[in-house]
């Protein structure tokens, strides 16, 4: 839920910023001149990329935990061993967060259309601080899970 309310809290921050250069440029438009006119269009643009890169990020949260929530119904998170080291953190040892990875990586090459094996793939590689093969792998699972509800005719996801 904190997860939530900071997401929430950080594109309502980033909306009213954007309306507040959108005001801006409304005003270089007013002047008539030509510079400000071409500058009040460069902060339109960067206005409406800005809000299709928020809408992205929240769209990709909230399909992540969408999955996380189906995987935790089913008992399909792939819970990590208590056992395994880890740093006075919490977080795994770099050593023991490689292991899991080779594990979660087996499964999904022996089942690379299982989205849930791609999800904890995703997890993986966030226990061995690799972020960005994380995200890719997470839009891996989300395209494969959108892809298997649309061909079983299960409908859209529901919302949570």
């Amino acid at each position: 839920m904190r997860s939530r309310l900071t997401a929430l809290g950080i594109s309502a921050v980033v909306g009213l910023l954007g309306l507040y250069m959108a005001v801006r440029a409304v005003d270089l438009f007013r002047t008539g001149e030509l510079d400000a006119i071409l500058l009040g269009v460069g902060v339109l643009l960067l206005v409406v990329v800005g809000g299709l890169l928020v809408a992205g990020e929240v769209r990709f949260g909230a399909a992540t935990q969408r999955l996380g929530e189906q995987l935790d119904r089913e008992g399909a998170l792939g819970e990590v061993p208590d056992d395994l080291p880890r740093l006075p953190s919490g977080r795994l040892t770099r050593d023991a967060a490689d292991a899991l990875f080779a594990v979660r990586k087996a499964e999904v090459e022996a089942a690379p259309q299982d989205w849930r094996a791609w999800f904890r793939l995703a997890d993986a590689y966030g226990m061995a601080r690799d972020t960005p093969r994380g995200r890719t792998a997470m839009r891996t699972a989300i395209a494969l899970e959108q892809r298997a509800r649309t061909t079983t005719g299960a409908g859209p996801a529901p919302r949570g």
